[in-house]
């Protein structure tokens, strides 16, 4: 009885022994179901790729270009992003083996080698739309490569290849000798779908301007995370960088300096390359707050610009609303729009209309309204959503709104319209009791400029009643809180099925260009995996040494995302080692 037992224990140590020493294929956003063995597979620079049964010729750096879609033209620049992930930004896994372990546990370069040279790939639906309403696109997948190194990916639409070929991408490391790239995990079999149709991050160019390398660097990263929506908001009281041809005036006072504007080259040039990543863009004008720079262009439109002290009439300095009585207000929204609208419907079928933390007693500093009585702001406000939700409409678009715009105003808004919530999972319930269609933000956990310190400054006994400067949503939202985010908890099935998903927000006050990198990444990534696969049943310990392995790949493509934690925690994969103990 004592040999078998110890034979037992010892063929126990020795497979834990092996785990700890191999890389755990650790695709992000965990799949919906994977296999795999343990076989060595490699891959080099020349992959030949089928699509649908014939040769689709492909080139590193290979961009499509042009408003006119086409499922192959994606799948191309989809292979060719993929290869350059694998062969030119690729990373050596040290920090996934035990100590001193790499060279005596990776593969040896000097065994036969068998290599995957050949990717098939079959989309079996045609894309009806790359601008697609919530849950018009299906993204899933399967990806099967075998231990003989034959590899196939089925999908339904062109957007679920690129999700197969980005878990694709994940499955590879690179050697520690040289340009050399394997896998330890074969075969593999994934079978895979997203839990929830919107996930995205809100990117506010208007607070801090951004360089166009930013916004595309954002759009790369959330490729990378299979998430699929980019809201920019493009303006609001702080700077107008949005250039608007039929009206030059906006950008050319409102814009913080010449050349901190966006070009409508530019703005396609976003738009377009988040299409061909499989990502959706959408684009807000805030109204009717947040609105006060186009006073410096059009002051007879706005209310109360800059005006002081500003804590009794906007959220945040400088002030300023759309003004809700005055005629001139209507012609200026129609020929804004009228430009912008068309120039926004190639690419999406959505318009963020804003709404957010209007201020009724700004409407005291309105010539064309004198009150901030509620009885004569809310009639008026209705009056400007209906209008102004109708050109969105008219140009083909469904309105998004922020939740204020029902919840706090009792502002009417149509069924077709998508309501953005980040007050929390009270108001979200509200929200959808009504019969909302409901994204969250919910600023308690996925508002992700919190709980670093205050933007404002303070001066005299202001000093020592906000010591120490701690800003409104403390506390730092770390990638553990955003984890643990469930958008549909506590909600009945009919409610949950109206949470389309979510965005986290990035808002521009205290992070520009060499800071977002930091703040979006990883931890977007952990709202990611909540949004793609649902992590009920994974704890903090489990997605740890997969957040930390992915970080690098981030790394390596070029996104400076923060650390997960010291490379002692995710040392052969032992998440246990950083676990806190009482």
């Amino acid at each position: 009885m004592a040999l078998p037992n110890c034979r037992g224990v010892f063929s126990l140590l020795l497979s834990l022994w092996l785990l700890a020493s191999t890389p755990v294929l650790a695709i992000w956003p965990a799949p919906s179901s994977i296999s795999t063995g343990d076989s060595t597979l490699w891959i080099g620079p020349a992959l030949s790729v089928t699509y649908n049964g014939k040769n689709l010729p492909w080139v590193y750096g290979y961009e499509p270009s042009g408003s006119k879609f086409s499922s192959s033209e994606i799948v191309k620049g989809g292979v060719a992003r993929t290869m350059s992930n694998i062969v030119h930004n690729n990373f050596v896994p040290w920090m996934l083996y035990n100590r001193m372990e790499l060279e005596t546990t990776e593969p040896s370069l000097l065994k036969p080698k068998t290599y995957i040279v050949h990717l098939d790939i079959t989309q079996s639906g045609t894309d009806k739309t790359f601008k697609p309403l919530a849950g018009e696109v299906d993204e899933s997948y399967t990806l099967k490569v075998d231990k003989n190194g034959k590899a196939a990916i089925t999908a339904v639409s062109s957007t679920g290849v690129l999700r197969a070929l980005e878990s694709f991408s994940q499955l590879f490391f690179q050697h520690s000798k040289g340009a050399f790239f394997y896998t330890k995990s074969a075969p593999v079999s994934i079978t895979d779908k997203p839990e929830y149709d919107h996930r995205g991050v809100l990117f506010d160019v208007s607070r801090s301007f951004f360089p166009m390398e930013s916004i595309l660097r954002t759009i790369d990263g959330l490729a990378y995370n299979k998430m699929n929506r980019i809201h920019i908001h493009a303006t609001d009281s702080q700077s107008w960088p949005l250039e608007i041809p039929a009206m030059p005036e906006l950008h050319q006072k409102g814009a913080y300096a010449k050349g901190k504007t966006y070009s409508p080259g530019d703005l396609a040039k976003i738009q377009q390359y988040a299409i061909n990543r499989g990502v959706q863009p959408i684009i807000e004008i805030d109204t009717p707050g947040h609105f006060g720079i186009a006073a410096l262009s059009h002051p007879d439109i706005v209310a109360g610009w800059n005006s002081e002290p500003w804590t009794a009439y906007c959220a945040e300095p400088p002030c300023g609303q759309i003004r809700l009585n005055e005629p001139k207000v209507d012609p200026f929204l129609d020929k804004l729009m009228g430009d912008l609208l068309p120039r926004v419907l190639p690419y999406t079928s959505y318009f963020h209309t804003g709404g957010d933390e209007v201020n009724f007693n700004m409407y005291t500093l309105d010539p064309s309204v004198g009150t901030n009585d509620s009885a004569v702001i809310v009639p008026l406000l209705q009056k400007f959503i209906d209008k102004h939700h109708a050109r969105v409409r008219k140009a083909g678009l469904v309105p998004m709104v922020w939740e204020e715009i029902p919840a706090s105003y009792n502002v009417t808004v149509g069924k077709d319209v998508v309501i953005q919530s980040w007050l929390g999972d009270e108001a979200i319930a509200a929200l959808t009791a009504q019969g909302h269609k409901v994204i969250t933000s919910n600023y308690n956990y996925w508002y992700l400029d919190c709980g670093r310190g205050q933007w404002l400054n303070f001066a005299g006994d202001l000093v020592e009643t906000y010591y120490p400067f701690p800003d409104w949503c403390s506390p730092y939202k770390n990638w553990r809180l955003v984890y643990s985010y469930d958008p549909r908890a506590n909600l009945s099935a009919a409610q949950a099925a109206l949470v389309l998903g979510g965005e986290l927000a990035g808002w521009s006050e205290s992070i520009d260009d060499a800071t977002i990198d930091d703040i979006l990444w990883p931890r977007s990534s952990a709202a990611g995996e909540v949004l793609w696969s649902s992590p009920e049943g994974r704890t903090q310990i489990e997605a740890a040494p997969r957040l930390a392995e992915f970080r690098e790949r981030l790394i390596a493509r070029g996104i400076r995302a923060g650390t997960v934690h010291m490379p002692f925690c995710t040392q052969g994969l032992n998440a246990t080692a950083c676990e806190y103990l009482e």
